[in-house]
């Protein structure tokens, strides 16, 4: 390892050389102003690098003549220099780029990095960026490294030997910080949905998004959740302080908290250093979808630019313009959904510049790229609800994503759906905003043991609702509706469950098996002429009997009716139901048998303080 000198660029960066620097946190800038400032001496050299913290000196105008830069993720500096034709952006799988330079398909000629001082046994560590550094420096012709005492000291494939640097020249300075902000309720609501999607024991993987921090913070109440992800961040690092993350359950690396890079705050940086609970791996192992695939209920989170109501994921590209990049988003994807009870989530707000344009759209705009492909996607969550998508049709689909789409923009989504005959033509009207439970579309609850959940019926609930009726006795069909229907059809489904929810409610509870839900047991309610009295009916599996569901439906529907200003709930009830009446009983109703003896009509009375 030689201490570099000025004269030494001329025959490290040689003319037409394709010069790598390093990734994220750990841009060596003091090494590429040292280059910047002999940039005449320059000939046709290609600059690659994916994104970087701080300044990119290299896109600027002035420079154009000499020096190209060919980006494999976008920043701010870079999105705009490509934008304006000064630079190249090439899309690629994160888990692949290492392989692109080790394989010669994107040879690397000089490797500008950032490490640590050398311990005393010559060995440096490539600190908070591992990522495709490593693969960069073992494949490069020349390895030229910055060394600076601020950066930290990690664990797991971040060494790089003395040996294995031909120059180096000493710098002290900071590690670029990424600004962190308290999430906003929209970024707190969406966290709130995700963490339903999130078990107890699940391995993570966090995206590079702004909702991030919001949803780290609405997963302090799970236990033993691992992470295995590229990017760490501050939320990630919060959760391990708090024992929320603890790794013990983690089946690759166990016990460790893996990541490829961080990027944060200076608490951040101090965290990773020297933490042996953390490991730092490169891209090609972070990122294989068959190593994510081998991690304990692996859930990857992602976030988009758009969506269209079939599925696809716009990820990098806003139409003809590039954004961001690929990354990791499919590799994280694939792997999530490769593993046993693995779950994929593209997590994102409804709207973009202040609430005036959907993110959920009819189709992407033209020219926009797919990332993510409609047969990928699982999960869809928004602040408005969770959709998801996987195994289901287009007609399924597009419900779910418009369910979960601002209400502002709807009707036109709808209207869209319609016109594409993407949905059936007694499909007449937007799925209505949906009644929510304790401030939330949805609400995960614990019955014995078994997590469901307890939400309003959505018209995409029509299929559900059939086999619902379907599993039914012909005693449990008698006792729910006094006769025997002989078929659900679709159309009666749909009536049944697109009620309009300022007037009556349909709600249920789903067991999850897989990524489908099930229907367990419904409640509901219809407004009578008198809009003061409603008619409720309760229909419980009759596997799930006796374990509480049709007192947390009827504890919900009482709710409801008293917020919306109903004073009097009745149904009529067989005489031979008795589970029935007494779970009404507790709830102040009187019975009494109606004409003809072979039912009760129960009434529950909700204001006039019986109950």
């Amino acid at each position: 390892m030689k201490e570099l000198t000025a004269k030494d660029w001329l025959s490290i960066v040689r003319p037409g050389s394709r010069v790598f620097i390093g990734s994220g946190a750990a841009c060596p800038q003091a090494l590429v102003s040292r280059m910047m400032k002999d940039h005449h001496s320059l000939c046709d050299v290609e600059i690659v690098h994916i994104l970087t913290l701080g300044d990119c000196p290299w896109v600027k105008p002035e420079f154009s003549e000499n020096i190209t830069t060919n980006a494999l993720f976008l920043g701010e500096q870079t999105r705009e220099a490509v934008y304006e034709n000064r630079a190249d952006y090439t899309p690629c799988f994160l888990s692949e780029i290492p392989r692109h330079f080790l394989s010669g398909v994107m040879p690397i000629d000089v490797a500008l990095i950032s490490v640590s001082p050398p311990d005393d046994k010559g060995i440096c560590s490539l600190g908070v960026s591992v990522d495709i550094v490593l693969a960069a420096s073992r494949s490069a012709r020349t390895v030229v490294a910055q060394v600076n005492p601020r950066m930290p000291r990690t664990y797991g494939k971040s060494e790089i030997s003395v040996e294995a640097i031909d120059y180096f020249m000493e710098n002290d300075e900071s590690i670029p910080e990424c600004p962190t902000t308290e999430p906003d309720e929209v970024a707190s609501q969406i966290g709130r949905y995700v963490a339903q999607l999130v078990d107890d024991g699940s391995t993570l993987q966090l995206g590079i998004a702004d909702i991030t921090n919001g949803i780290c913070a609405e997963l302090r109440g799970h236990k033993h959740l691992g992470l295995y992800t590229e990017m760490l961040g501050d939320g990630a690092m919060h959760l391990m302080k708090q024992g929320v993350i603890d790794n013990t359950l983690c089946t690759v690396h166990k016990g460790k908290a893996v990541a490829s890079f961080c990027f944060g705050s200076s608490e951040l940086y101090d965290f990773v250093d020297q933490n042996s609970a953390i490991e730092f791996h490169p891209s090609e192992v972070t990122n294989s979808p068959l190593l994510i695939a081998q991690n304990h209920k692996m859930v990857s989170i992602n976030s988009a630019l758009q969506i269209d109501l079939t599925g696809q994921v716009a990820a990098d590209s806003f139409g003809y313009r590039f954004y961001s990049g690929i990354g990791g988003q499919v590799d994280f994807i694939r792997g999530a959904a490769m593993g046993l009870d693995g779950k994929s989530i593209i997590a994102l707000p409804s709207t973009a510049n202040n609430g005036t344009v959907s993110r959920i759209v009819a189709q992407l705009d033209e020219a926009t790229g797919v990332v993510t492909s409609r047969g990928d996607v699982q999960y869809v969550v928004t602040e408005f609800g969770i959709a998801s998508l996987r195994a289901r049709s287009i007609r399924e689909r597009v419900l779910e994503l418009i369910q979960i789409a601002h209400p502002d923009f709807r009707d036109d989504l709808m209207k869209v759906a319609r016109e594409r005959h993407w949905v059936p033509i007694y499909q007449d009207y937007t799925p209505p905003v949906v009644t929510e439970i304790e401030g939330l579309e949805s609400k995960k609850i614990e019955l014995r043991g078994t997590s469901y959940l307890l939400r309003p019926l959505h018209p995409s609930d029509q299929r559900k609702l059939q086999d619902f009726f379907y599993s039914h006795s012909s005693e449990t069909i008698h006792q729910r509706y006094g006769y025997h229907p002989g078929r659900m059809t679709r159309e009666r489904a749909y009536q049944l469950i697109n009620v309009d929810q300022k007037r009556d409610m349909a709600i249920g509870i789903f067991e999850w098996q897989g990524a489908r839900q099930i229907i367990r047991a419904v409640g509901r309610y219809f407004s009578d002429d008198d809009p003061t009295s409603a008619e409720f009916a309760v229909v419980v599996d009759e596997s799930k009997r006796r374990i509480g569901m049709g007192n947390v439906l009827m504890e919900t529907l009482v709710n409801f009716a008293e917020s919306q200003g109903i004073q009097r709930l009745w149904g009529l009830v067989n005489r031979d139901n008795i589970g029935m009446v007494e779970l009404a009983k507790k709830y102040g109703a009187s019975s009494k048998v109606i004409v003809g003896g072979d039912a009760y009509e129960v009434v529950i009375q909700l204001t006039d303080g019986s109950r």
